[in-house]
């Protein structure tokens, strides 16, 4: 597949480009990126169906991805969530498998592993859309009978899994990897926070060498290098954002530090607002685990609002009515889940994320909070940060900077303290986790959304209301209004 030239667009221009998108590529030859749609030859049906889609303009990740998957070149490709990854290496796929099409055969040509059946059903969906090559989805939670059949009944060109299920297939001989040439790792580095490398390598071990290889991923930690120099040759690296860990920047990201038991009252109050704000708010609402899910939906439901869940223990039926449901906006536009939801979620206009529990580690906050501000609007994510997270609260704080966010006094002093510095444990405990007058006042959450009475709007301005009592807070309102910094 080649790019169409354009007279138009000079080195000047792709520079420019790549320096106001912060775009960032390593590798030898990298092919430059493509800034209009008319630049790339695609088949007429790929160029129809983005025509009924309405697609006018590539993304970032696009732009650089597509000229260096359809130059045959192993990638590998990171971009925050919601950016438009997964179109950045369908549409090469279905090229590949045009090009490799006489021996189709003999098994799949194009092969993405992903970490979650959600993310994998997301992915085929995508593809779906655009009718071109038959795909099959692979993912356990759900009997394996209908899954077969639609391997053998097809003949798919695209297999679409998560590893285990995969593999599960394979040892059976329903599935077989000899004809694969297109791989796709798909959200990399969630695939090895839960723990699947030695099935990715079990997978890889069993696909021809002679293939291409991809990588897509939100971060860029050390075990997902690792495994890019095992199975990468001579690979180009795209980067779009700042190459440390980043959230997007559509994002207002608000860190209320607060004692555990604070957190349920404050969830009640906060939801109140943003339904008050608007009926029609989608939120999804993160707990650690399953069982902290159930039980914070059984809290919601008592408390009058109706709530759906979502977490592994959940029937795959039930999971996919739930995502409907949530999606379409049906009966409730509130959702508590697991981690489950924090990738793959293909929902656009998600306005708020909560999370009631921070989760292990950055990048799964990343992840969580991306479920907002997809597509180039704009969102809020809520944290409840507690003491017993305060060995992540430098990785929180440069998350905050990077993405020009006012940071909470108060989570700036847990992170002193999980370095030690200054004080005794006791009293820097009882300063971060106390009230709000004083030196909070005109502080962070000056920050009222819209300048508006309900306190949420676009995220342009702000009241000038801080924490030292002001009426916006407390100090004499008649309404009180969620107060990120907690009030003893």
């Amino acid at each position: 597949m080649q790019l169409t030239s354009s007279k138009t667009i000079t080195m000047d221009v792709v520079e420019q480009y790549m320096r106001d998108n912060q775009i960032t590529v390593k590798g030898s030859n990298p092919p430059r990126p493509v800034l209009d749609m008319a630049e790339v030859t695609w088949p007429q049906r790929i160029v129809d169906s983005l025509r009924r889609q309405n697609f006018l303009k590539p993304t970032c990740i696009q732009a650089q991805g597509w000229p260096c998957a359809l130059s045959g070149r192993d990638m590998v490709g990171i971009a925050q969530t919601g950016s438009g990854k997964t179109l950045a290496y369908i549409l090469p796929a279905f090229v590949h498998i045009d090009k490799h099409y006489a021996r189709r055969h003999a098994g799949p040509i194009a092969l993405v592993l992903a970490p979650t059946r959600e993310l994998a059903q997301q992915i085929q969906a995508v593809s779906q859309e655009f009718d071109y090559h038959r795909s099959v989805c692979l993912f356990g939670g759900a009997p394996k009978g209908p899954q077969v059949r639609d391997c053998r009944r097809m003949n798919p060109s695209i297999v679409i899994a998560t590893p285990g299920r995969l593999i599960d297939l394979m040892e059976t001989g329903v599935v077989t990897l000899t004809n694969v040439s297109y791989l796709v790792l798909d959200e990399a580095d969630r695939m090895l926070d839960m723990g699947f490398e030695p099935q990715i390598r079990q997978i890889i071990a069993r696909i021809p060498t002679e293939r291409q290889t991809l990588m897509w991923s939100a971060t860029w930690p050390k075990e997902v290098r690792s495994l890019a120099e095992d199975f990468l040759k001579d690979y180009i690296q795209v980067n779009i954002g700042a190459l440390q860990l980043t959230a997007n920047h559509n994002i207002t990201q608000i860190i209320d530090v607060c004692e555990d038991s604070e957190k349920l009252p404050k969830l009640f109050q906060l939801l109140g607002e943003i339904k008050q704000e608007s009926e029609n708010n989608k939120t999804i609402i993160f707990a650690e685990t399953k069982r902290k899910v159930d039980d914070v939906t059984r809290q919601l439901r008592a408390h009058g609002v109706k709530t759906l869940c979502i977490h592994g223990d959940k029937s795959q039926q039930e999971r996919d009515w739930v995502l409907k449901q949530f999606r379409d906006g049906h009966g409730t536009t509130t959702l508590v889940a697991t981690d489950v939801a924090a990738r793959g979620l293909d929902v656009d206009d998600v306005n708020y994320v909560v999370n009631f529990d921070y989760p292990n580690n950055s990048e799964d906050y990343v992840h969580r909070i991306g479920r907002t501000g997809r597509r180039d609007r704009r969102g809020t994510a809520y944290t409840f940060f507690t003491r017993a997270n305060g060995k992540q609260a430098n990785d929180l704080i440069q998350v905050l900077r990077e993405a020009s966010q006012q940071i909470n006094p108060k989570l700036i002093q847990l992170a002193q303290m999980s370095r030690g510095q200054g004080g005794n444990s006791r009293r820097r405990y009882g300063n971060p986790m106390g009230g709000a007058g004083g030196n909070f006042g005109g502080g962070y959450h000056q920050r009222r959304f819209n300048g508006s009475s309900n306190g949420f709007g676009d995220h342009q301005g702000h009241r000038t209301n801080g924490y030292g009592g002001g009426p916006m807070y407390g100090g004499g309102a008649p309404k009180r209004r969620y107060e990120p910094y907690g009030r003893n």
